[in-house]
């Protein structure tokens, strides 16, 4: 949707009657294989002419629950301040019949989209700790979940540098189910239609 669509024509231009590549074309929400609504834009091209259907995906959604971890620093939940700021700033934002605000989510719920700028306040994602508690920031491990990246990878870096990557991260298991997919086209004979 970048500028109506151009930028998307531009780089699909370019790629079919510039390069001379096929290109197949899918946005893909990550909401299926973990619990972040997370939709991209997913372009595959070949050289030859080949016939490929992107990947299915489960139709279960998980929930958050199942990335959440067990006890988390106290550092992680938001100040009285920060959080009486959002709560002021999402109201302000509904009475001009905006939609901007925070997300507060619980266990039982999916995620909006993580993005880079989620060390600033975190606000898209607010975990609920309860109606006594503030809600809390998602820890950077738990982050690493929503995004399916497994328990050991280590995260050598600041919380910061570690939100920012994971915002600008792609779902690991999507990419993987899409590149399987495209190395089975690749073994099958050039233009083969199963």
């Amino acid at each position: 949707s970048h500028a109506q669509g151009r930028t998307f024509q531009v780089i699909h231009d370019t790629l079919t009657r510039a390069l001379g590549y096929q290109v197949y074309t899918k946005v893909i929400d990550a909401r299926n294989v973990v619990p972040q609504h997370r939709e991209r834009i997913f372009l595959v091209g070949f050289r030859e002419p080949r016939y490929f259907e992107f990947p299915t995906f489960p139709k279960t959604e998980p929930k958050l629950a199942s990335i959440l971890e067990n006890d988390v620093p106290a550092k992680y939940t938001l100040t009285d301040k920060l959080w009486a700021y959002l709560q002021a700033y999402a109201k302000k934002h509904q009475e001009a019949g905006h939609g901007f605000g925070f997300g507060l989510v619980t266990g039982s719920d999916t995620t909006r989209t993580l993005s880079a700028r989620y060390h600033k306040d975190g606000s898209e994602i607010l975990v609920s700790q309860g109606p006594r508690k503030n809600p809390r920031r998602l820890t950077p491990r738990e982050c690493a979940r929503l995004m399916g990246y497994p328990d050991s990878l280590k995260i050598p870096v600041s919380d910061t540098q570690a939100y920012r990557q994971f915002g600008n991260s792609v779902v690991v298991p999507v990419v993987e189910r899409v590149a399987r997919t495209v190395v089975e086209t690749l073994k099958s004979a050039p233009g083969h239609t199963p």
